[in-house]
């Protein structure tokens, strides 16, 4: 099934309803629906095998990734804060693609060759179109790529991830009930749209009836300005901006929020407390996935969420810590180093299969076994109800001596201090015991902690072996926008420092 036929399902149960933008000047269903149509003859038209997409999100984002599953060509969503060597390389896999990218960005595309129009251009051309009404013995395509996707790089190069139609298909009837949001109901999108999150939001909100805004540049006031200003009641943040809203001193009362999503990297523990104290009546939902999972494979539900801050019980505290069970039609299981499957509470590489998980990169295929089971490359672990417990990165671990040390868990004992805002741990190459583990420090604003005081309160939370050897102070960790951390960039940065030493 093409995903624009999700398009086709909504225009036909409330074609009339604001699904895209404000509530004053968004787009309807219907009205979404004849732009993308115009949009599919002007790809076909142009000859482009693809649609690369180089721009902040708005209107035109979803406008373009319907229009390419028309015309039953991919969407590519491509990292505008690349540097141009990166953007070169990418846009090298991409000839004929037709481009739509920001004034600032058009250049870029212009010297790969491409054909490009501003977000505003692509609009204004299919609003003067002809071409809005669907041919109805059109046939789509539901077998190709609806969007590629570069995974963010954070520990190799940028891989390109094949999302196909069934994929997303698959992940929008596993999750969402068809029409079931209220007409008033608003969805604000906090992530650039080259993250799948973006890609899923669009699609699942749509299906669900329930209309998507997006908001371009995040700041914690103007977040709450446009909950409260447009009426939001579900919103998606990154862990990141969610420490960010709860540590700000602005009006933080958003009578019409419902619900909260959370992902993309691990949540502290100080964060999410704060956020169910301080909006007793809204719903959090952890979400974990992947790019080559066509997003989320396991949520953590509101009930657990509130079960967890007022029960005395320990398991149910700790589940505020896990990201919850598998969504229907997802399996997980927890594997060794030999792929054996293990049990309850022991870690390993989590895997997953299930019709929604592609794992398939361009140039290379499906890195799936025999089983349909995708190596997330992710460790964590399950407990004996099913909840899953994400413990970071396979690439992350750091090897000191024989011990296999977890960076996450030292990062949760110094988040923990009430000076540190930010940590990141790492391991270095070191002669006697083959990594030495290293911390970099963001310090919250007037505050300050010796190095070797939040050394001894590692120590006697853990014990010595898993203490930095190392502590340094940064004004800020390398990110990406989704709030990723880039430990390669910390280690690059660590040894640049230590070899000036």
């Amino acid at each position: 099934m093409n995903i624009s036929m999700l398009l086709d399902m909504a225009v036909d149960a409330f074609g009339d309803r604001v699904v895209i933008g404000t509530r004053d000047e968004g787009l309807t269903a219907s009205r979404l629906k004849e732009l993308t149509v115009a949009g599919a003859d002007v790809i076909r038209s142009s000859g482009a095998d693809a649609v690369v997409y180089l721009a902040v999100n708005g209107p035109a984002f979803p406008v373009a990734m319907f229009a390419a599953a028309r015309a039953g060509v991919p969407l590519v969503p491509v990292n505008y804060r690349l540097g141009r060597e990166q953007l070169d390389a990418l846009l090298a896999n991409h000839p004929r693609a037709l481009g739509i990218a920001d004034p600032n960005q058009a250049e870029v595309l212009e010297s790969a060759g491409l054909s490009v129009r501003t977000p505003e251009q692509w609009l204004q051309q299919l609003s003067a179109s002809d071409a809005t009404q669907a041919d109805e013995d059109e046939i789509l395509d539901s077998e190709g790529a609806a969007v590629v996707i570069y995974t963010s790089g954070t520990t190799s190069a940028p891989k390109g991830v094949l999302l196909r139609h069934e994929n997303l298909t698959s992940y929008v009837f596993g999750s969402v009930e068809f029409a079931n949001a209220e007409d008033v109901d608003a969805a604000l999108v906090s992530v650039p749209p080259y993250h799948i999150a973006a890609v899923a939001n669009v699609i699942t909100n749509l299906y669900a009836g329930r209309r998507t805004m997006v908001l371009e540049q995040f700041t914690p006031e103007q977040w709450l300005d446009t909950v409260r200003g447009e009426g939001i009641t579900n919103a998606l943040v990154v862990p990141t901006m969610l420490s960010r809203i709860v540590d700000s001193d602005a009006d933080k009362s958003i009578p019409t929020l419902r619900g909260l999503a959370y992902g993309g990297a691990p949540m502290p523990a100080r964060v999410i407390e704060q956020a169910l104290q301080l909006w007793p009546e809204v719903g959090f939902v952890n979400a974990y996935g992947l790019t080559e999972t066509s997003s989320t494979v396991a949520v953590l539900g509101p009930d657990e969420h509130r079960a967890a801050i007022e029960s005395d019980d320990p398991q149910s505290r700790a589940r505020l810590g896990s990201v919850g069970v598998p969504v229907p039609g997802v399996e997980i299981e927890i594997r060794d180093d030999n792929d054996v499957v293990l049990g309850a509470g022991e870690v390993g590489r989590i895997c997953v299969a299930g019709d929604q998980v592609s794992a398939e990169y361009a140039g290379v295929g499906r890195m799936v076994d025999e089983r349909g089971f995708f190596d997330t490359r992710d460790k964590g672990y399950l407990d004996d109800e099913g909840y899953l417990f994400v413990g970071g990165r396979v690439d992350d671990t750091i090897i000191r001596g024989a011990e296999n040390i977890a960076p996450a868990e030292i990062e949760d004992v110094i988040l923990r201090h009430p000076a540190v805002l930010d940590v990141a741990v790492v391991g270095l190459p070191d002669e006697e015991w083959g990594q030495r583990i290293e911390a970099a420090v963001v310090l919250r604003p007037g505050e300050g902690v010796d190095g070797e005081a939040l050394r001894a309160f590692v120590r006697d939370a853990l014990r010595s072996s898993k203490t930095p050897e190392r502590i340094v102070y940064w004004d800020e960790l390398p990110r990406t926008e989704t709030g990723k951390l880039v430990r390669r960039h910390v280690v690059e940065r660590l040894v640049e420092q230590a070899a000036a030493l």
